[in-house]
């Protein structure tokens, strides 16, 4: 009896894991870093993150990032860019890559390649938490080439909780 109860839960959650990461979602999710895991801890670091994505395709979505980072000795950056996530497998686990424009002062415009490993922690039906390791290489000087961790919330909104038909 144990047993087919088990089989019942794992199948119940496998579907509802199936059914989060599917087309025609949009998400909604904010993060935060500079929690002095980066290689740039000589100076304190804030930031933060703000994102849209939509799932284009099951498992594959576009994001647009806009972001903000506060540094303690260097000038404040604004920071926006375009992505995409896979997700590799259907708990949550995820790839990202992108490109990001970053602009500090007028001394200071870098593009920015980027990846990223994380992993979506499910809070309700919606509600993600998000840890995430990321690089970011710079095309200037490899001294502003960063990584780190960053922690976020995201929101997996569902086509009828954004679109009227």
């Amino acid at each position: 009896m144990k047993k087919i109860a088990f089989i019942a839960v794992a199948l119940l959650m496998s579907i509802a894991a199936n059914a989060q990461f599917e087309e025609g979602k949009g998400y909604i999710g904010a993060s935060f870093s500079g929690l002095d895991l980066s290689n740039q801890t000589k100076e304190f670091h804030f930031g933060l993150n703000a994102k849209l994505g939509y799932m284009f395709q099951d498992n594959l979505m576009a994001l647009g990032e806009i972001g903000y980072d506060h540094w303690d000795k260097s000038p404040d950056a604004l920071v926006l860019g375009a992505g995409a996530r896979y997700y590799i497998v259907q708990n949550g686990l995820y790839l990202g890559a992108g490109l990001k424009f970053k602009h500090a002062d007028k001394n200071y415009n870098d593009l920015l390649p980027s990846v990223q490993l994380g992993y979506a922690f499910f809070l309700g039906r919606t509600v993600t938490l998000e840890p995430e390791l990321y690089f970011d290489i710079s095309t200037k000087k490899f001294d502003y080439t960063c990584y780190g961790l960053r922690v976020g919330i995201g929101v997996y909104l569902f086509k009828d909780q954004y679109m009227k038909k």
